[in-house]
């Protein structure tokens, strides 16, 4: 009978494996395999299209600040492609507006999702001010509770603060809101066409704008394009959104 011998290192970094529950893990935290795993669950949980396992690899990133350190000429160079670049750097760019409620579970904190984040925005308006009492109001478990207070003081506060492009609050139930007025800018991916998009949102209660006005709290850009009516509502703190379907989805209920 042929037997086969677990490896005893890991293939990527070469550390010592560990046995848990009859399975082999790799605990190098620099491993470089996690590290472009935790990147693509990153851009997957933020939509930022076309920084997928092949770019993650082609650009050599290995930890997500690295995301927004790239400048376009980086992309250009490392992709071999004019119009790629463009593309993925409007995607980065767009990313940076994403509230906490969609960044927090993209860090890959175990125990620490999309519920556990949703709870925790009723709870606190921003992430400096998460300790135990406030994770404990919200219903996270002791477990999940210890995941989040040991990864905001040794990852978030020792290296990830003043390095990421986001604000780490949380939007507010009066911003994201089936009453909200939204517009749309660029061509969609989610809907055909804009008339069907508008036929939903305005189903699921939220007014749609054809113009940026000051009362239009959400744009809604799927086509990764870096318009003007994007720098606009970034620049006067307005909420962009990159999939339709994460608004339509919350006002659903749906996690």
């Amino acid at each position: 009978m042929l037997k086969i011998q677990a490896p005893t290192n890991c293939p990527s970094c070469g550390t010592t494996l560990e046995w848990s529950n009859d399975l082999l893990y790799c605990r190098n935290s620099s491993c470089s395999s996690q590290g472009k795993k935790k990147v693509e669950h990153f851009a997957k949980t933020l939509k930022i299209k076309g920084l997928g396992p092949s770019s993650i690899e082609k650009l050599g990133l290995i930890d997500v600040d690295q995301i927004y350190s790239l400048s376009l000429e980086d992309i250009e160079e490392r992709l071999s492609s004019k119009k790629l670049a463009e593309k993925l750097y409007a995607e980065i760019e767009n990313s940076k507006s994403a509230p906490l409620n969609i960044v927090l579970p993209a860090f890959s904190i175990p125990l620490i999702g999309k519920t556990a984040t949703e709870k925790l925005s009723k709870r606190t308006n921003g992430l400096l001010s998460v300790d135990r009492e406030v994770c404990n109001s919200a219903g996270l478990g002791p477990k999940a509770t210890e995941n989040l207070l040991n990864w905001i003081e040794k990852d978030f506060l020792c290296f990830y603060d003043g390095y990421l492009p986001f604000d780490y609050k949380f939007v507010s139930s009066e911003k994201i809101t089936s009453k909200a007025k939204v517009c749309i800018s660029g061509k969609l991916t989610s809907f055909t066409t804009k008339a069907e998009a508008t036929k939903a949102l305005q189903t699921a209660g939220y007014e749609v704008k054809s113009s940026l006005t000051k009362d239009v709290s959400i744009l809604i850009n799927e086509s990764g394009i870096e318009s003007a009516k994007t720098k606009q509502a970034r620049e006067s703190g307005k909420t962009i959104i990159t999939n339709i379907m994460d608004i339509l989805e919350n006002v659903n209920g749906i996690t």
